[in-house]
């Protein structure tokens, strides 16, 4: 399982039905590509992102995956947590307004088609760092000499040490 390109981009959406949005996304996408989208209020940037795809593809070369499904691994691994509950509470999607982080992996440029579904909005893919230090449990003492992104890679990081 390679992960040959990635692309990153942030929307902000109206869910009304989480399970069809997810068809949607489905009927977009081509056999063996991937786009999972996340909670991008759960985002601390593009390198959170890039490093919990790439640990998720790491996982599964070395048969160390914790879900079944690339894209369940993906959540898992940039949530940095081993439960599957935990890691979509976190990141998972939810009905109503909210601001979405799409990766794509070994697709094609879908960005027109997400974007005739979203409204394209990098900006949403900006750190709030006071809501991640909530949602990710960073006691202040812990960024006085590191970065909230670079706390939550560690995290990650930490779950391929402690397998």
């Amino acid at each position: 399982m390679n992960m040959d390109n990635l692309k990153i981009l942030g929307f902000k959406a109206k869910i009304d039905s989480v399970n069809e949005t997810l068809d949607l996304i489905d009927s977009i996408k081509g056999d063996g590509e991937i786009i999972q989208l996340l909670n991008a209020d759960s985002i601390a940037g593009i390198n959170h992102i890039t490093h919990g795809v790439n640990q998720a593809f790491l996982a599964f070369s070395r048969g160390e995956n914790l879900a079944k499904d690339i894209s369940v691994e993906i959540v898992l691994r940039c949530s940095a947590q081993r439960q599957i509950s935990k890691a979509f509470k976190i990141l998972g999607l939810k009905e109503g307004e909210m601001n979405l982080c799409a990766i794509l992996v070994n697709c094609d440029d879908y960005t027109d088609e997400l974007s005739s579904v979203f409204t394209l909005d990098n900006d949403v893919l900006l750190a709030d760092e006071e809501k991640l230090m909530g949602i990710y449990g960073i006691a202040s003492e812990e960024v006085k000499n590191i970065s909230v992104e670079d706390l939550i890679i560690d995290r990650i990081t930490k779950l391929t040490v402690d397998y």
